[in-house]
């Protein structure tokens, strides 16, 4: 079985290293990994051009599972590819992998729920926004 590509997710985008994300090991500080996924959710959630949150919504991170492969070195960038792997009716199972250059560096798997903004409750998706979702989808995920 081949390794993953960045090319294997539908949702790929990147995030530019900062000096400031290094630790006192010299490379990138666990805890900015989080931070990668989240810009990779965040692209598809709130694309500008069709974002899925609708008004008086909001997403919220459930879970988080975060397994890491290699280190990350200053300077470059990381990319980050996402792909939906559930749909259910308020939340979503995404897998995500952060690569740099070329190579996986962490594997992750995040729950995110949608909930209503005055609430704070979660609240079903609409069928759009479900099936918008279900397009994120791929034969591997």
């Amino acid at each position: 079985m081949r390794d993953l590509a960045l090319e294997d997710f539908p949702i790929r985008t990147h995030d530019k290293l900062r000096y400031s994300d290094t630790d006192r090991q010299g490379h990138v500080n666990n805890a900015v990994f989080a931070t990668f996924l989240e810009t990779g959710r965040t692209a598809l959630l709130y694309d500008p051009e069709e974002p899925i949150v609708e008004p008086g919504t909001a997403f919220v991170l459930a879970r988080l599972l975060l397994d890491y492969r290699a280190e990350v070195h200053w300077p470059g960038d990381v990319w980050i590819g996402s792909r939906v792997l559930e749909v259910g009716r308020s939340s979503m199972r995404m897998e995500q992998v952060i690569f740099q250059n070329g190579k996986r560096v962490a594997n992750g798997e995040t729950v995110i729920v949608m909930v209503d903004t005055t609430t704070r409750r979660s609240r079903p998706l609409s069928d759009a926004a479900a099936a918008r979702l279900r397009s994120f989808m791929t034969p591997e995920g």
